[in-house]
């Protein structure tokens, strides 16, 4: 490890210190967003055009015509491209099982440093988890403060309350971020890939099994398929709380040891549940870090129900202490680069302790 840290320290340039100081993880907002006021119109006044961003002419779409292009191409440039990837991020820096809230916030966090190589293993086609809504169906999404630091980061608008926020649409926090993280270039999202097991070497993950999600819905009713890998230096669990294909990877680590029990959620307690999922976010096994309702599967505390800013805040802290793990500046020791002091987004967490750390 110290070896792998001093190789990391090493690779820090001017670029990581700029994007470092850039950050806001202490909540000190990118920009100053436009915020909603209650039950009033947010609505500005955009003009429409149909001229492509980069030309001035304009479409007719009375006669469109597509340019020409062979099928193979389409082909040719697909699997090339995801193929190059897989070679790209089989061996990488973090990979992070799970795009949920916890999950993309975590990425979020990881990409802003330009020398970490993040992968994100997600089993649907479609990354966000149970962030599209707000709860029960509906659309609005609920952040206690002072969450709402990591909104006006993201640049998101919401109508203020006294001790929380509301963004209109949990969509519009889960698409925002999502269209900000990938567009960085040490970011690669495979969707539709599933995390079938764990790489363990001498007492420590060292990676994810991985292979289609289709393949692995369907082990029982075809021969045997067997999967891909993936290596890491860290492995983030954000599979989420338990399920059909949560909290995944706490259970491994019980089935072959590296920890005694799983014993699951307890009973809703808002107030309770968000500070201990921050709190208890943790390297619970060399080599992986758990975040997000993963936390409350496996220490046992009381579910949160439909609010998100403990997601937002864990996956942030799941962050920083995978840059603890590699070596480099992290706002756990006090090594962190950047203004403010980004350890006070923690201080929400304390509290009396729940469930053995």
């Amino acid at each position: 490890m110290a070896t792998m840290a001093t190789s990391f320290t090493k690779s820090f340039t001017t670029k990581t210190n700029t994007f470092l100081d850039q950050s806001s993880f202490h909540g000190v907002p990118v920009t100053s967003p436009v915020r909603m006021q209650p039950l009033k119109s947010s609505q500005k006044n955009v003009s429409i055009t149909m001229s492509a961003a980069s030309s001035s002419e304009q479409y007719d779409l009375g006669s469109f015509k597509f340019q020409p292009i062979k099928e193979s191409i389409v082909a040719r440039e697909m699997i090339r491209r995801y193929m190059t990837d897989m070679i790209t991020y089989a061996d990488t820096d973090v990979v992070i099982c799970g795009a949920g809230s916890a999950g993309l916030s975590c990425a979020y966090e990881l990409s802003k440093n330009p020398n970490v190589q993040v992968a994100i293993i997600e089993q649907s086609v479609s990354p966000g988890g149970g962030a599209w809504l707000g709860g029960q169906l509906f659309s609005a999404m609920v952040v206690r403060k002072p969450a709402h630091h990591f909104l006006d980061e993201l640049e998101i608008e919401y109508d203020e309350q006294e001790d929380y926020v509301v963004i209109k649409h949990a969509a519009l926090f889960t698409s925002t971020i999502m269209s900000k993280l990938l567009a960085r270039p040490n970011v690669k999202l495979f969707n539709a890939v599933a995390a079938e097991d764990l790489i363990i070497k001498e007492g420590r993950v060292a990676g994810v099994v991985t292979n289609w999600a289709l393949v692995t819905m369907n082990h029982d009713t075809q021969s045997c398929m067997d999967p891909n890998v993936m290596e890491a230096k860290v492995v983030v669990s954000s599979c989420g709380h338990d399920g059909p294909m949560g909290a995944t990877g706490v259970k491994r680590l019980r089935s072959v040891g590296m920890i005694e029990s799983v014993p699951g959620m307890k009973a809703l307690d808002m107030n309770t549940a968000e500070d201990a999922i921050v709190r208890l976010t943790r390297e619970i096994v060399p080599g992986m870090i758990v975040t997000g309702m993963e936390v409350a599967e496996i220490d046992g505390s009381p579910r949160m129900g439909p609010t998100f800013g403990a997601m937002m805040i864990s996956g942030q802290k799941a962050a920083h202490l995978a840059l603890k793990a590699l070596g480099l500046p992290n706002a756990l020791d006090g090594s962190y680069v950047g203004s403010g002091k980004p350890e006070l987004m923690f201080a929400a967490a304390d509290g009396p302790e729940i469930a053995e750390a």
